[in-house]
């Protein structure tokens, strides 16, 4: 279901950069409405517990669920490095959430319920979607997403964050087939085999041949956004010449985050 907090996302005008390369630009601006929050903050919370698995997850330790999620699965709120980790998950689920619900690819949530250390970020690309027919074709497509954010009330930094997710994005190019065995083996641990089995026409280019698209993100606060920074970006060493390139940005984005994962602990 798509969440009704992408309503909020307001597109602006593209940034163009000095090489001539397009940023999508949307802001998120934050309504007062306790509904799509509290949906918002549900949807965040089971990318980390599944809501029908929790009581049996917390039983051992004699947790309430607000506690389960605080101690063992969210990132801490205040003991480095967990803000930032913070940070860059719920970027990224928002990011995703983008891809499935507004560019309409299928996107396995696969990140974040395997975590050893609530306080580390999942190696390998940051998410991939997908677009299939039931038989194999060439005009199947994947998507892979780099996504950094700045959150924090700073200002802006000399170099564009956008920059550094297009630099990292050309790893993706090579750990991609290391990123989709992984979202392969989390989708069987779940039992969610079709998924698996779509997402493994992907694991061979070179026998079924499909159309790939890199991309690179960021989500910064309001104070940390930078236009004129942004037009600095380069993308002429990315392996993919078609790199698209993507930017959201919205008012005191840290703390409405670390407001976001307390609410996930209430509701």
């Amino acid at each position: 279901m798509r969440p009704q907090y992408l309503d909020w996302l307001i597109q602006g005008k593209p940034v163009i950069t000095s090489e001539g390369k397009y940023i999508v630009i949307y802001e998120l601006v934050i309504q007062d409405d306790e509904s799509v929050l509290n949906s918002w903050a549900k949807h965040l919370r089971e990318h980390y517990c599944a809501d029908s698995e929790i009581d049996v997850l917390r039983a051992g330790y004699g947790f309430e669920r607000d506690e389960y999620l605080k101690k063992i699965k969210f990132p801490d709120a205040n003991t480095n490095p967990g803000p930032s980790v913070r940070s860059g998950d719920f970027t990224e689920i928002l990011i995703a959430d983008y891809v499935q619900y507004v560019l309409e690819y299928i996107v396995p949530r696969t990140r974040y319920d395997r975590k050893v250390n609530k306080n580390s970020s999942t190696m390998g690309s940051d998410l991939v979607g997908y677009k299939c027919g039931k038989k194999i074709s060439g005009n199947d497509e994947l998507i892979v997403f780099e996504v950094k954010a700045t959150a924090s009330e700073v200002r802006p930094s000399s170099k564009a964050r956008l920059q550094k997710a297009v630099d990292d994005s050309n790893k993706d190019v090579v750990r991609l087939a290391e990123t989709l065995n992984a979202v392969v083996q989390r989708l069987i641990d779940r039992n969610d085999l079709e998924e698996a089995k779509r997402v493994q026409r992907f694991q061979n280019s070179s026998d079924t041949p499909y159309r790939k698209t890199f991309a690179a993100a960021t989500v910064h606060s309001n104070m940390s956004y930078s236009e004129n920074i942004l037009k600095t970006v380069s993308t002429i060493h990315h392996a993919d010449p078609d790199l698209k390139l993507i930017v959201m940005h919205c008012d005191k984005l840290m703390e409405f985050i670390h407001e976001m994962y307390g609410r996930a602990c209430r509701c």
